[in-house]
């Protein structure tokens, strides 16, 4: 994996997303990269997962489900019904199909990005955290101190993300993936196991 190869991403992507999606991109692939630093992981690793963990955001709704279909990617109902949720489970095929790459961390962390997963891997939790406190977010509760603790205590932070998303989405009366429930519960049962 050659610094030229993220090059070729970023130009890639440049022609593929809205450039408020690209400017978040770039922001969570750096991040992603610090963080990688911190808790030393393969920095190029991480700046390419993050590069790619958006990459089918801007696939339109109707189009995420045909191409879902085509390749035979399943779908749950939560998904079909809320097809921005798609966009991980694309985007970790066309990283594969289109980007060739075959990085089982990569490929997983591009994948659970949106939902998480019970039992994460490292690069996993730097994507999921990285999305989330990217230098252009503003909005999240708890914002600067998650951002504080993603480089103190990463499964801290991943918990706080995850406890923060599910009462958004309670509080708008949105769809909670089941995935997204699990991986909360897996998290604060690790917590109380700690503790």
């Amino acid at each position: 994996m050659k610094s030229f190869h993220t090059r070729q991403i970023e130009q890639e992507l440049k022609k593929k997303l809205d450039q408020k999606r690209f400017d978040h991109t770039i922001g969570v692939a750096y991040t992603a990269a610090a963080m990688a630093m911190r808790w030393e992981y393969d920095i190029e690793k991480a700046r390419i997962a993050g590069l790619l963990h958006d990459s089918a955001k801007c696939i339109p709704p109707e189009k995420k489900i045909s191409l879902c279909r085509k390749y035979n990617i399943q779908m749950t109902e939560v998904e079909h019904n809320n097809p921005f949720l798609l966009h991980a489970k694309l985007g970790a095929f066309l990283a594969m199909k289109k980007f060739n790459i075959n990085d089982k961390e990569i490929i997983s962390a591009i994948l659970n990005h949106t939902t998480g997963k019970p039992d994460m891997g490292l690069l996993d939790k730097i994507i999921y955290v990285a999305d989330y406190i990217e230098p252009r977010r503003s909005k999240a509760p708890r914002l600067q101190e998650i951002r504080k603790t993603a480089f103190t205590d990463l499964d801290l932070a991943l918990f706080m993300i995850l406890e923060d998303t599910l009462a958004y989405l309670r509080s708008i009366d949105g769809d909670v993936d089941p995935v997204t429930q699990r991986t909360y519960e897996y998290y604060k049962n690790q917590r109380t196991k700690e503790a």
